[in-house]
């Protein structure tokens, strides 16, 4: 998935895959409720139970080294920070779920976690050796050569509980690195108290009758110009474009170009609050499961499979989007994706919420385009599947 549009691992967030459920038809939002919440997104997080351990399972925790007080970089109000964590896994496992555990839920925006395969797991060692402090800066994925999404937790999601036979493989020797955004913006970017995060992982060893999974990012590019009562520098599209860049880095503010190629095919940029991206199928597979992804200015978010053909199916139905309620949805029945198939992810934003948000209060105007900050915005549809690419 990140592996072959690396821009989309800069996900501020989504989450994992949870089990097949029973039924049929498109995936909907089940509570067109307000857009987000007034307050922190994220707020006090208290974890429910696990689900009990299923044949084969076990249960592992793995928490950062130590508590890490987050400061944003380069005048910003975010900080993504990498930690290396490691399983200790002496035999292949499959990871079948996972429950991520804030510590700090008013500063913790997302996470992700990507597999550091054995053959990476010295210069992943490397970089978090060679770096002041715990961790290290990583905008973008983790910053290691060949690492894999596996699993990510942003707010509405608990425990991510995968169907029995459906998992990520876990190489033995394999590391993982847990990638967490931290929203600074209720303190200009400056340190907003420690956290010391942790994830649950559920792993079954019994790999003989399990079967792979990937996750496949389906980015759109965003394209929304200030409203017409707003005006400033930042409302000119370059100008906005190379704020991007001052603050996360040039691969993160070469986004916009990037999904405006992948995407316009050749087109120029067509400003406006609705956005989409079409993605072709190269390999046959099957959907289980699907999940939308924007920040604090989105509205509504949908996956097709075939739009606009007489087979066209709407995978994801999200048509009052609420960032504080990201949990991954499973398909009624999985869908079957074959070679000449395309996923179109569409997303619409609303630049009006700038003015009526608490969080995004104060912020300058911006024409705003993909970036890995809280005040601005991404357009991503995950898609959980077997096979396929």
């Amino acid at each position: 998935m990140h592996q072959s549009l690396r821009l989309a691992a800069a996900l501020t967030a989504a989450v994992l895959v949870a089990s097949c459920g029973t039924g049929a038809g498109p995936v909907k939002d089940p509570q067109p409720a307000a857009t987000t919440s007034a307050g922190s997104h994220a707020g006090h997080f208290s974890a429910p139970p696990a689900q009990p351990l299923r044949a084969g399972e076990r249960f592992q925790e793995l928490a950062m080294p130590a508590q890490y007080t987050p400061k944003a970089p380069n005048g910003g109000t975010d900080e993504y920070r990498c930690f290396l964590v490691d399983p200790k896994l002496t035999k292949e496992a499959y990871l079948t779920g996972s429950q991520f555990l804030p510590q700090n839920a008013d500063i913790v925006h997302h996470a992700i976690f990507f597999r550091i395969g054995p053959g990476a797991a010295d210069e992943a060692r490397r970089l978090d050796d060679g770096t002041p402090g715990d961790g290290w800066t990583c905008f973008g994925d983790s910053g290691v050569a060949g690492d894999t999404w596996v699993a990510s937790w942003a707010p509405g999601a608990n425990e991510t509980l995968l169907a029995p036979n459906l998992g990520y493989p876990m190489p033995p020797g394999s590391l993982m690195v847990m990638q967490i955004h931290y929203n600074l913006l209720a303190t200009g970017g400056k340190a907003g108290g420690a956290d010391r995060s942790s994830i649950r992982l559920r792993l079954n060893d019994t790999t003989a009758v399990m079967t792979p999974l990937q996750t496949s990012l389906l980015p759109a590019p965003i394209e929304l110009p200030c409203t017409p009562g707003e005006s400033g520098p930042l409302c000119d599209r370059a100008a906005a474009v190379a704020d991007v860049t001052q603050r996360f880095g040039a691969e993160v503010g070469g986004q916009a170009e990037q999904l405006v190629k992948l995407c316009n095919r050749g087109r120029p940029v067509t400003a406006g609050p609705t956005q989409h991206c079409d993605r072709p199928i190269s390999r046959a597979g099957t959907v289980h499961a699907v999940a939308g992804h924007m920040h604090l200015l989105g509205r509504a978010i949908t996956i097709e499979l075939n739009p606009g053909t007489p087979g066209a199916r709407t995978l994801l139905d999200v048509p009052r989007y609420n960032f504080d309620d990201q949990a991954i949805h499973p398909l009624g029945e999985p869908v079957a994706v074959k070679p000449g198939d395309t996923l179109r992810v569409t997303c619409t934003h609303d630049a009006g919420l700038r003015a009526q948000l608490p969080q995004l209060r104060g912020t300058a105007p911006r024409y705003v385009v993909w970036g890995d900050g809280t005040s601005d915005e991404m357009c991503l549809g995950l898609v959980i599947m077997t096979g396929g690419s």
